[in-house]
């Protein structure tokens, strides 16, 4: 499975410019969607990774180790893994991209493993791998099922994509998705897809700053754009819609509601697109909790991405339905948790399914 960071949209707006001044823009964006091959879900016949309680029940004991990571430099080429350049326990070099992707990496595995007690993305103590300087001014980032991938950017609209902590975080969640619910990358459960990687991005950058809900930008992708772009980011979990409003990018399309639903068959179903949705209802149950959004909202939204209730061809309503009664379970029916669950999803007009008889 390969999921990418910027969505086909912003990069087919760029490869379509004309102006000779915005070129090498439109240059970059050409060669980017050229190099990002077809989405390789999980195709008829093909199975599935193995998930969290699959990996469980094999496990006779059960450690949280520390990271393991290991950067390599693809040098601008597009060969991986590329040239291994910083593993486990060395300094900080003086290439920015090695130090952003490496300090990423432990951020999200200690997001992980501190307040989910999860080893690691597959919860089986995964080794992380990255590989920075990929391609020729690539735009984009993305999880190819085995490691994380950055390019530099093509230095007008986009700067190195190891420059967002977000990102970073984003894109490993993608891998967790992959070894829980491995949610089908189409329509309503790819956005859910690509809506848990924007939840679990913020939370890692929430932590590692020390921002509350109520402190937090609930920004993906701040720090991507360069000073040229009148916009803060890629998206916006507060306000779906409103992250950039640029004479190059366009405004940004995320709708925040249902009933902005798009329906369209580009972006396997908009899964760039809706992710809005359910995003909306994430900020709005952490908002709602107040305090750290990791520490009750994250968890709860942990618990159904990963406890086995979720099908991978989930909607908006059974993933909902799935958060209530994680809610339900580690809260109680009649705790603030439940009643902001409920009323999170229903402020971005998700019906939740019902829940199955006690």
């Amino acid at each position: 499975m390969k999921c990418s960071i910027i969505p086909p949209y912003l990069l087919q707006r760029l490869a379509s410019l004309e102006d000779p001044a915005l070129a090498p823009v439109a240059a970059a964006a050409r060669a980017s969607l050229q190099r990002d091959a077809p989405f390789r879900g999980i195709r008829v016949g093909e199975t599935p990774p193995p998930t969290t309680a699959d990996r469980r029940s094999t496990l006779t004991t059960r450690t949280l180790r520390d990271a393991d990571r290991t950067i390599a430099d693809a040098g601008g080429t597009e060969t991986l893994p590329g040239t291994v350049v910083r593993v486990e326990g060395d300094p900080d070099g003086s290439d920015a991209a090695v130090n952003e992707a490496y300090a990423g990496l432990g951020e999200t595995h200690d997001l992980y493993r501190q307040v989910f007690e999860r080893a690691s993305i597959d919860d089986n103590n995964l080794p992380l791998v990255a590989t920075v300087h990929f391609g020729d001014d690539y735009d984009n980032a993305f999880w190819d099922g085995e490691r994380m991938v950055f390019g530099d950017g093509d230095g007008i609209v986009f700067t190195r994509m190891t420059a967002s902590l977000s990102v970073i975080g984003h894109e490993l969640a993608h891998g967790v998705t992959q070894y829980s619910a491995n949610l089908v990358y189409q329509g309503q459960s790819g956005a859910l897809n690509e809506s848990v990687s924007d939840v679990f991005g913020c939370l890692v950058e929430q932590r590692s700053l020390g921002h509350s809900a109520d402190d937090a930008t609930w920004l993906i992708g701040l720090g991507l754009f360069t000073d040229q772009v009148e916009g803060e980011a890629l998206r916006s979990l507060r306000a779906p819609g409103t992250a950039y409003n640029d004479d190059v990018l366009g405004k940004d399309p995320q709708p925040a509601h249902m009933r902005d639903y798009i329906e369209t068959t580009d972006d396997n179903g908009g899964v760039h697109l809706n992710s809005g949705i359910p995003n909306h209802a994430f900020y709005l149950v952490a908002t709602a909790l107040g305090g750290n959004a990791w520490e009750h909202a994250g968890l709860i939204w942990y618990s159904a991405l990963t406890n086995g209730t979720v099908p991978a061809t989930a909607d908006f309503a059974t993933f909902g339905a799935a958060t209530e009664q994680a809610a339900i379970d580690r809260y109680g029916a009649d705790s603030p948790e439940h009643t902001a669950v409920r009323d999170g999803w229903a402020g971005v007009g998700v019906e939740l399914a019902p829940l199955p008889a006690a």
